[in-house]
C-alpha cells in the first residue's frame, strides 16, 4: 500500500462527497484531471474528476485510467464547480459532469440538412454610439478585474451595442467572452447581430442544438477556434480559456433559474464565476430584478443608466382599457376578450401595412373545461390541474403531457354538455382570422414553436412582413426586435396578478413593460411612437400603474418596501424543501418530521434563532405527475446559516419515509 497515492474523486453518482481512490505513481494524477474509475459492487466504469490528494483509505479501489480526451479542468473553474455544489447543496460529481460535452470528440459529424448553428453573414457597419451608450461603455471599460455592472436601459436604448463594444475590447486583449440569454427565443436574432460584427468567431450552446452540434460548438470554443460563446444558462459549464467578460442579457428573467436537478440560478452563478476568474460581469435589463436593483442601491453593483431609446425615438404610448367598463359597449360581432378600442387600433394598424402583436400568457383554446349542469371540471388524472382544450378535439395537461379526446357529454353526470371557459392563444388566433380574413395571422407558443427551425422561420416571417398579426405567449415578450411592429396588445393583463407567489407583482410589471417594449422600436421621432393597449379587469393594479408610465424606479421603491416588511428577498434568503411521493400519508409524515427536526435544531443552537420555519403545507399544485407534494420554507437574513441548517436537517436522510423524496431549492424563484 505504501507505493500507492490516494485521491478524492468526484464521480458521476448522486453522492454529496467525493470518493477516495488509489493510484500508482506511474499515473501521475493531478487536480482537475478526468479519470475512469470503477463504481459500486458491479464495478461498472464511470467518469470522475480528481479533486486533490486524500487521506489513505484501506479499501479504496484503483483508478482505472486517465481520460486523455479532455484537457485539465482549469483551477479557477474547478473552484467554481465546488462552490456550486456547496451553495446549491448538490452532489459534486453530478455537477462536474456538466463540464463535458455530450458526445465523444472522435465521432464524425454527420451531414445534416439543418441550418448551420452559426450563419454566414456579411459584416455590418458599426453604428455611432449615443452619448449615453458611450458613457456606459467607457465607465465599464476603465475598471479592470471583477466588478458587477448593471446596465439599466429602457427597451430599445441600445444595450446590445454596448455589449458588442465591450466584447471587441476583450478580443483585442486576446481574451474570450461569454454572453448569456435567458431563452432560446432570444438567440437567433442575437447571434445574427454578433455574427455581423464578429464573423466566424462566434460559438453557441443551447437546448435546441443536437448533441453533435453541442459537442462541436463546445470544442470550438475550448480549443480556441472561436472566441465568443452565446448561450442559455447551461453555457456557463463550458470552460472558456482566458475568460475576459461575462454578459447576462435580460438578467431579470426567471428562466435563468433551473427547475430540475441542479436548481442553480444562471445569473447568480455567472456572478460567482466572474468573481472566481477575476473578470467583469455586465447584467442588462430594462426591468432589473429587485435583487440586482437593491444591490446597486447598497453599492455592491455599479449602476449604468440608458434612459433614452436610440435615435431619440419615443417610448410607446400605453393606453389602458378597463374590461369591466368596456363590456357594455362591445359590439356583438366582437369576441368576449376584445374591446372595441383594441379592435379599432388593430384595424387601423393593419390598414397601414404595419404589424400587430397580441400577448396572452395562456396556451390552447381554453384553459378550463366545465359541465354547467353538475359543475364537474376536466382535470388531469396525474396532477391537480385543469386540462386545457386544444383544437376543439383534445385535452392536454401542460405539466405531464397527459392527453385525452374531448367528449361533449359530461362523463360525470352523463347529462350536461361540456363547455370550454376562459381563453387561450389558439382561441385568440381563431377569432382574429374571422375578424381579419385578409390579414396573415400567426401564433407563437410552445405548441406551435417546437424547435429551432420553427423559431427561425417565425422571426424571418415577421421581418419580411409575411405576418400581419402575431399572437403569442411569453415567447414573444422578451428581447425580440421587429422593425415594423407598431401595435402591441396585452389581451388579459390580469393573468398572473394573483398567483400565490411573492414575486407575482414584480413578474407582472416586468412582463407588461417588456411586451410593451416590442412596440415602435424603429419609429422615427417625427412619426410619433408605437402604441400599447393593456386590457385588464384590475387597471389599478400596482404593476399596471407603474408600467403605464414606464416608471421602473417608482415601482421598485414601492415593491421593495413591501418585501422589507415581510423579510422576503432581497432582504432575506430562502430555501424551500419539496417533499414528494405517491402516497399522501407518507409524504405528510416526512414533511412533519422534517419540520420537527428543523424546530429542534433551531431551539438547540443560537445560530438558528433568527430563522423562520414555515410549513409544512400542501404545495400550490398539490399533486403533479402522480406525486403528492408538500412544501416547507426556511427564511432568514443570511445564506450561510440557512445552508448549514439545511445540511443538518437532511443528515443522512435515513429518517425519510420510504417512497418519499426531498427536493431542496436554494433561492427559489417560483413558489408554485
Amino acid at each position: 500500500m505504501s507505493d500507492l497515492f490516494h485521491w478524492k474523486v468526484a464521480v458521476e453518482a448522486p453522492l454529496f462527497e467525493p470518493l477516495t481512490y488509489s493510484s500508482s505513481s506511474e499515473l501521475n494524477l493531478t487536480r482537475g484531471q478526468t479519470v475512469t474509475v470503477p463504481l459500486g459492487k458491479g464495478q461498472r466504469l464511470t467518469r470522475g474528476v480528481v479533486l486533490g490528494p486524500s487521506d489513505p483509505y484501506e479499501n479504496s479501489k484503483l483508478v482505472k485510467s486517465i481520460d486523455e480526451e479532455f484537457p485539465l479542468l482549469p483551477e479557477k473553474y474547478l473552484q467554481w464547480l465546488e462552490w456550486l455544489a456547496s451553495y446549491y447543496i448538490y452532489p459534486i460529481g453530478m455537477i462536474t459532469q456538466l463540464a463535458f460535452p455530450p458526445l465523444k470528440k472522435a465521432l464524425k459529424e454527420r451531414k445534416s440538412r439543418r441550418a448551420p448553428v452559426i450563419p454566414i453573414l456579411e459584416k455590418s457597419q458599426r453604428p455611432d454610439l449615443t452619448p449615453e451608450q458611450k458613457k456606459v461603455f467607457e465607465d465599464i471599460s476603465i475598471q479592470p478585474g471583477f466588478n458587477v455592472h448593471l446596465a439599466f436601459g429602457v427597451t430599445g436604448s441600445g444595450k446590445t451595442e454596448v455589449y458588442l463594444r465591450l466584447l471587441e475590447k476583450v478580443l483585442e486583449k486576446g481574451q474570450t467572452g461569454m454572453v448569456l440569454v435567458p431563452e432560446i427565443s432570444l438567440t437567433p436574432q442575437l447571434i445574427q447581430r454578433f455574427v455581423e460584427r464578429f464573423g466566424d468567431r462566434i460559438a453557441a450552446l443551447h437546448s435546441q442544438l443536437t448533441t453533435r452540434e453541442r459537442t462541436v460548438q463546445w470544442w470550438d470554443i475550448v480549443e480556441g477556434r472561436k472566441s465568443i460563446l452565446i448561450g442559455a444558462r447551461s453555457a456557463l459549464f463550458c470552460p472558456l480559456p482566458n475568460l475576459g467578460i461575462i454578459i447576462v442579457d435580460e438578467e431579470h428573467e426567471p428562466s435563468y433559474k433551473q427547475d430540475e436537478k441542479l436548481k442553480y440560478h444562471g445569473r447568480d452563478s455567472a456572478i460567482m464565476l466572474a468573481k472566481t476568474v477575476g473578470c467583469p460581469i455586465v447584467l442588462g435589463s430594462a426591468t432589473p430584478s429587485l435583487e440586482s436593483w437593491n444591490n446597486t442601491k447598497e453599492g455592491r453593483y455599479q449602476l449604468h443608466t440608458l434612459k433614452n431609446r436610440v435615435g431619440d425615438r419615443h417610448l410607446p404610448t400605453v393606453e389602458l382599457v378597463d374590461l369591466r367598463a368596456s363590456d357594455d359597449k362591445r359590439p356583438t360581432y366582437l369576441p368576449h376578450w376584445m374591446s372595441l378600442e383594441l379592435f379599432k387600433k388593430i384595424q387601423s394598424t393593419v390598414e397601414k401595412n404595419k404589424q400587430v402583436a397580441l400577448f396572452l400568457n395562456r396556451r390552447g383554446l381554453s384553459p378550463l373545461v366545465i359541465c354547467p349542469t353538475c359543475g364537474h371540471t376536466m382535470q388531469c388524472p396525474n396532477c391537480d390541474i385543469n386540462l386545457t382544450l386544444h383544437a376543439n378535439s383534445h385535452l392536454i395537461c401542460h405539466y405531464c403531457d397527459y392527453h385525452e379526446n374531448f367528449k361533449s357529454i359530461c362523463g360525470e353526470c352523463h347529462d350536461g354538455e361540456i363547455k370550454p371557459l376562459g381563453l387561450g392563444t389558439e382561441q385568440v388566433e381563431l377569432d382574429l382570422k374571422k375578424l381579419f380574413p385578409y390579414s396573415k395571422v400567426a401564433r407563437a407558443d410552445r405548441d406551435e414553436i417546437q424547435n429551432r427551425a420553427d423559431l427561425e422561420d417565425l422571426i424571418k416571417n415577421m421581418e419580411t412582413g409575411e405576418i400581419d398579426i402575431l399572437v403569442g405567449t411569453q415567447m414573444i415578450a422578451k428581447g425580440l426586435d421587429f422593425p415594423n411592429l407598431h401595435l402591441v396588445g396585452l389581451v388579459l393583463a390580469d393573468v398572473g396578478f394573483n398567483l400565490p407567489d411573492f414575486r407575482s407583482t414584480e413578474r407582472s410589471f416586468q412582463l407588461i413593460t417588456q411586451m410593451s417594449g416590442r412596440s415602435g422600436r424603429h419609429i422615427d421621432k417625427v412619426d410619433g411612437a408605437g402604441l400599447v393597449i393593456v386590457q385588464a379587469y384590475n387597471t389599478e393594479h400596482l404593476s399596471i400603474e407603474f408600467a403605464k408610465n414606464h416608471d421602473f424606479e417608482g415601482f421598485a421603491e414601492k415593491e421593495l418596501e413591501h418585501r422589507k416588511t415581510f423579510k422576503y428577498p432581497p432582504f432575506g434568503k430562502l430555501i424551500s424543501f419539496r417533499v414528494q411521493g405517491m402516497h399522501l400519508k407518507l409524504v405528510q409524515a416526512t414533511a412533519e418530521r422534517l419540520v420537527a427536526r428543523a424546530q429542534h435544531l433551531k431551539s438547540t443552537y443560537s445560530l438558528y434563532q433568527s430563522l423562520d420555519i414555515l410549513g409544512p403545507a400542501p404545495s400550490a399544485i398539490p399533486r403533479l405527475r402522480n406525486l403528492f407534494r408538500y412544501q416547507i420554507l426556511l427564511k432568514g437574513p443570511q445564506a450561510k446559516s440557512l445552508n448549514q441548517l439545511t445540511r443538518q436537517v437532511l443528515g443522512s436522510q435515513d429518517w425519510v419515509e420510504k417512497g418519499t423524496r426531498i427536493v431542496v431549492d436554494v433561492d427559489p424563484i417560483s413558489m408554485l
